[in-house]
């Protein structure tokens, strides 16, 4: 297997679901198309966890991750450079990682506690922040229409915060394997190339499978 391939097809998976994470995150600022006050919109949509978590902590380590792949090729076709390219990856995929976790805990959350909104008199506030989870307004739609304003914004945060939990999910799983994949192409080398080596390369390539059996054994 080529981790230098594999990087490759990580990054590029990255990409559209750190794309569609920013979206669903700015979404959550317009609930049902309509603009509101700072003050009426539900707090956990300013942490960001969309646009900063599963988006421009997943777009980094993504360009990266292409960037040790090459053009499908393997880290090791530049020697030295190649190495650090992939150690780079790894320590960039750990940061996506925890974006990715970051997005999964605030979108949780997001979805616990339910949005801010107007119950009719008024005065916005969280009416679902204080229920257990026995009594939880997302396995009860009868208590949605306790929201009056805006329109929607129960559905409308449902919907947006359990794409970003998946989202952040998926990320989060992603970037893993990269840790795991970036680990062992710089430990082991990247994929076997067919060329003819010469005494001194077969030497090197040697000592690199024994590093690898060393570094997957234990």
């Amino acid at each position: 297997m080529c981790t230098g391939k594999c990087s490759k097809c990580i990054g590029i998976t990255l990409f559209p679901l750190a794309a569609c994470a920013i979206v669903s995150n700015i979404l959550l600022y317009f609930p049902n198309g309509q603009v509101l006050q700072l003050s009426e919109i539900t707090d956990l949509v300013w942490f960001f966890h969309g646009i900063l978590g599963a988006g421009i902590l997943a777009i980094l380590p993504a360009f990266m991750m292409l960037g040790a792949g090459g053009a499908g090729c393997c880290a090791n076709r530049c020697g030295v450079s190649g190495y650090l390219c992939m150690l780079l990856s790894v320590v960039l995929a750990v940061l996506g990682f925890a974006g990715g976790a970051y997005c999964v805990v605030i979108s949780s959350l997001g979805l616990i506690g339910g949005p801010l909104c107007d119950t009719g008199d008024g005065e916005y506030l969280y009416p679902f922040r204080n229920d257990t989870l026995e009594d939880s307004y997302l396995f009860n739609q009868t208590t949605w229409s306790i929201c009056k304003e805006p329109e929607n914004i129960i559905l409308w945060n449902i919907v947006l915060f359990s794409i970003l939990l998946v989202i952040g999910v998926i990320e989060a799983i992603l970037c893993f394997i990269q840790v795991i994949n970036g680990l062992t192409g710089f430990i082991c080398g990247t994929c076997m190339r067919k060329r003819k080596d010469t005494p001194r390369a077969a030497d090197s390539h040697t000592i690199r499978i024994v590093h690898c059996a060393v570094f997957l054994g234990g």
